[in-house]
């Protein structure tokens, strides 16, 4: 049969072939390269980026950190299968020039220099914005959870070691109780028997006071959890349940959706990440306003008075968490405020005036009443008391006014949040298959995401920018 015929293997050839030659003009090592290559690593403190005179000559920064780079561009993530396809990868061939490093090392550099591979993730950042990538105009900031390398049966709570030792409790009193009957009934019953349960007891007691000392550390810890594998994970509410992760916060530009900034927090919800997210997007991208969209998760007030504050113009939905709403009851949004008069008007033509502050924390809200309640036909659909329905408005209430006005003027904004913040992560998971940790601590796992959003960037300018053109920033 005639088909398109391959070399002989046993053929020798009369020159050798250079490894150049298999690598393309417009391949991604070329530039990974060349980028590398023009970073200052002594700056950014890569561990043996100087080195000495004397001592065992280590592996020169730059090429681990090609190394790592082009796996997570290409799925390979853990130090291992680097090493493995450091002996048998052509592109690796000429990218590290034939170096293979073994996978100790190349673990050691992702552990070693966790700043300094945030540093560079942050210098590809503010290419991009010297190529002009970013529109500096919208920004969206989502979270998304990332199981943690800490199993769910070595995460435990105040509730769950409450029922764990209960549990063993339950189980000794069960094993005391077959030793008496098994001590009673000796003759019929052997020997060995007894010794197994006493075994088995021991270990559970064994098992106890570890909880119970678990339970003296958790009395210690705020977070009212704590994860033995991983102590820097949380058990955090996902898709598929409840798992041990990391909140891993990225901002995007809506010009090519590219991310613009990225952390790994261990906070349990979004609520408290809106204005620290969107600051440090507004710094990297050095304006003096910007406008940013976030979905209902990250609605709390404090969060959105900071980025008022700091010219930040906010698109948040406001969650509805009213009691007075599931119980049919009207709601704050019911009253109208007239802002000359200082007062409310309820849902029955009622005038509702000032009464007084009500502070707590480091804030205070301005109270609201009127003595018409006692009298008044519809006041079971306004309130279960007995007394007057009250209302009570926060001292920057109209920073929250301003933000549902601009939802009503600009609805598109916030249907199309989706599309433009939700799709990087959705590549990344799901396109890049990096759903999961590989390494244990914050920091650690912070360089891992480092390098995830390196790669995604990276991925998206390739798409974006001609390839000539791209070499030629860095050349």
């Amino acid at each position: 049969m005639r088909y398109i015929q391959g070399e002989n293997r046993n053929q020798a050839t009369m020159l050798p072939e250079v490894v150049d030659d298999y690598i393309r003009e417009n391949n991604p090592v070329r530039f990974i390269d060349a980028y590398i290559d023009g970073l200052d690593l002594v700056e950014m403190k890569f561990t043996f980026a100087e080195t000495k005179e004397t001592g065992r000559k280590p592996y020169n920064p730059a090429d681990l950190l090609k190394l790592y780079i082009y796996g997570y561009l290409n799925k390979i993530r853990t130090s291992r299968q680097l090493e493995k396809a450091s002996h048998k990868n052509i592109e690796l061939f000429w990218l590290l020039r034939r170096l293979q490093p073994d996978f100790k090392t190349i673990a050691d550099f992702r552990k070693d220099n966790s700043t300094a591979i945030k540093a560079v993730c942050r210098d590809f950042t503010l290419l991009c914005k010297k190529m002009d990538l970013f529109g500096c105009e919208l920004i969206a900031i989502d979270g998304s959870k990332f199981k943690a390398h800490n199993s769910n049966d070595r995460n435990f709570t105040k509730n769950k070691l409450a029922k764990l030792i209960k549990k063993i409790d339950d189980q000794i009193d069960a094993y005391l109780r077959d030793l008496d009957e098994s001590d009673e009934n000796e003759k019929e019953v052997k020997q060995p028997s007894s010794e197994e349960l006493k075994e088995k007891i021991n270990w559970l007691r064994q098992h106890k006071v570890k909880y119970k000392k678990l339970q003296s550390q958790l009395d210690q810890l705020k977070e009212g959890q704590i994860s033995q594998t991983d102590p820097d994970s949380r058990m955090m509410r996902t898709r598929n349940g409840n798992d041990v992760s990391y909140n891993v916060q990225i901002v995007t530009d809506n010009k090519h959706k590219l991310i613009v900034a990225h952390t790994v927090t261990n906070e349990t919800t979004d609520l408290h990440c809106l204005h620290k997210m969107s600051l440090q997007a507004k710094e990297i991208l050095g304006v003096e306003k910007i406008n940013a969209v976030a979905d209902a998760g990250y609605f709390e007030r404090t969060n959105l008075k900071k980025c008022h504050d700091d010219h930040i113009q906010t698109f948040v939905p406001k969650p509805m968490r009213s009691h007075n709403k599931s119980q049919g009851l009207y709601t704050y949004q019911d009253f109208v405020y007239d802002r000359e008069t200082d007062t409310y008007q309820c849902p029955a033509g009622q005038t509702l005036t000032f009464r007084g502050i009500k502070r707590k924390a480091e804030t205070a809200e301005k109270i609201y009443s009127t003595h018409s309640c006692y009298h008044c036909p519809q006041k079971s659909k306004c309130t279960r008391a007995r007394s007057t329905r009250r209302i009570y408005r926060w001292e920057h209430e109209e920073v929250l006014e301003q933000l549902d006005q601009r939802i009503k003027d600009e609805p598109k904004i916030i249907n199309d949040r989706k599309a433009l913040v939700e799709h990087p992560f959705g590549t990344i998971k799901n396109g890049m298959g990096y759903q999961h940790f590989l390494t244990c601590g914050i920091m650690n796992t912070s360089a891992e995401m480092s390098f995830t959003v390196l790669a995604y960037n990276l991925k998206r300018v390739l798409n974006i920018v001609n390839f000539k053109e791209l070499m030629a920033r860095v050349l």
